[in-house]
């Protein structure tokens, strides 16, 4: 192996890199963009959630409660309707999300002690939304109610010297706040690592081919593993230039707090970088054209996206596919980053999913450049 020759290749790649200003692009200015515009949009926060009221009651109880849904900043009491029939057709044509019917006898029953119902109606169109929304209005019907209970429970002190209960203390680790932009963006930096990597390795190698450079380079004295390894090289140093771009742009962007430590992150990223690349190089044997090697990319990173534990929990899903996740590498790589924005975990936790991504990187590697180099010879 000629490292001589290497270095030639590593600085032609460079070189058509500079003169491309849509690769440049790519490199720079579609990674920020992109964590930028999925960290807003890849939230779980639900705000401003369009509300119908039927208030049959008109009481002080009923004026109370439905206060704390507008001052809560999740709902937008859009209708105040005076009629049960009316709010079928709001949610029919989705002008609201959620109606809320607060029966006439509501503060009555409060009084008398008995159970004081309240039906509730979300729209179940998308299911995610609607649990969000239902969590939301049983909070606030859950501290209603126990604030009803607690100024009875005042008055039943009057007349007790002492009265047990249990008192709730609610703490929170890792993300106090429960912001889901904290959890989602440490997501976002792994999917966009997979995508700008795979993809750029896969149509370099790519384009050589299809404008015939490719057969150019392997008349010359350099052989297949030397030209791999020239190809591959420069992916590394913008990959490792990617990950402290957007690492920048999560912490001081979106102020996403980072636990763990950040050498410790990027040297990780060397191991999810063996993966990424190595599926480039896979999809670069498989693909004749830069169109196919764009697809075929597609047809990778959506099954990674959606089976990695980015959006959907991997323990909700079935036994079988929970089992084709681990031969996912964002599963590991996306739990590394995880624990290490949000748990500052170490080597000593993460050791386990470092070791099977290593193990399918390096597989996934030797692989597609045994592939690579069979096509090229």
């Amino acid at each position: 192996m000629v490292w001589r020759r290497i270095r030639h290749i590593i600085k032609k790649e460079f070189i058509q890199v500079r003169r491309d200003p849509r690769i440049l692009a790519i490199l720079i200015f579609a990674p920020v963009f992109q964590l930028i515009i999925f960290g807003y949009a890849a939230t779980l926060d639900l705000k401003h959630i369009s509300t119908a009221i039927l208030d049959s009651d008109h009481s002080r109880q009923s004026r109370d409660l439905i206060a704390r849904f507008a001052s809560s900043g999740y709902f937008d009491l859009k209708y105040d309707v005076a009629r049960p029939q009316d709010l079928a057709p709001l949610l029919d044509h989705g002008q609201v999300r959620v109606a809320i019917e607060i029966p006439k006898r509501f503060a009555r029953d409060l009084a008398e002690g008995t159970s004081a119902p309240i039906q509730v109606i979300v729209d179940g169109t998308d299911s995610t939304t609607a649990g969000i929304a239902l969590s939301y209005t049983n909070g606030i019907i859950r501290r209603f109610s126990e604030d009803v209970l607690a100024e009875r429970e005042q008055r039943v002190r009057a007349r007790l010297v002492r009265l047990p209960s249990v008192e709730e203390r609610t703490r929170v680790w890792y993300n106090p706040d429960l912001k889901s932009v904290n959890f989602m963006v440490p997501g976002v930096v792994c999917m966009i690592l997979l995508v700008v990597t795979m993809i750029l390795t896969s149509l370099a190698i790519v384009k050589e081919r299809e404008i015939g450079t490719l057969e150019q380079l392997i008349v010359t004295p350099i052989r297949p593993i030397e030209l791999m390894i020239a190809k591959m090289v420069p992916f590394v140093i913008i990959g490792y230039v990617d990950v402290l771009l957007i690492l920048f742009v999560a912490r001081m962007w979106f102020r996403v707090p980072i636990a763990g430590s950040v050498a410790l992150l990027i040297a990780l990223s060397s191991v999810f970088l063996t993966a990424s690349l190595g599926l480039g190089l896979f999809v670069s044997t498989v693909s004749r054209t830069q169109q196919q090697a764009q697809m075929t990319s597609f047809f990778i990173d959506m099954p990674s996206i959606l089976l990695s534990g980015f959006i959907f929990p991997i323990e909700n899903m079935p036994h079988w596919v929970q089992i084709l996740t681990y031969l996912i590498p964002l599963r590991y790589f996306l739990t590394i980053v995880r624990e290490i924005f949000l748990k500052g975990a170490g080597l000593a936790v993460l050791w386990p999913h470092v070791a099977a991504l290593l193990a399918l990187g390096v597989t996934i590697l030797t692989l597609s450049a045994l592939r690579f180099v069979k096509r090229m010879a």
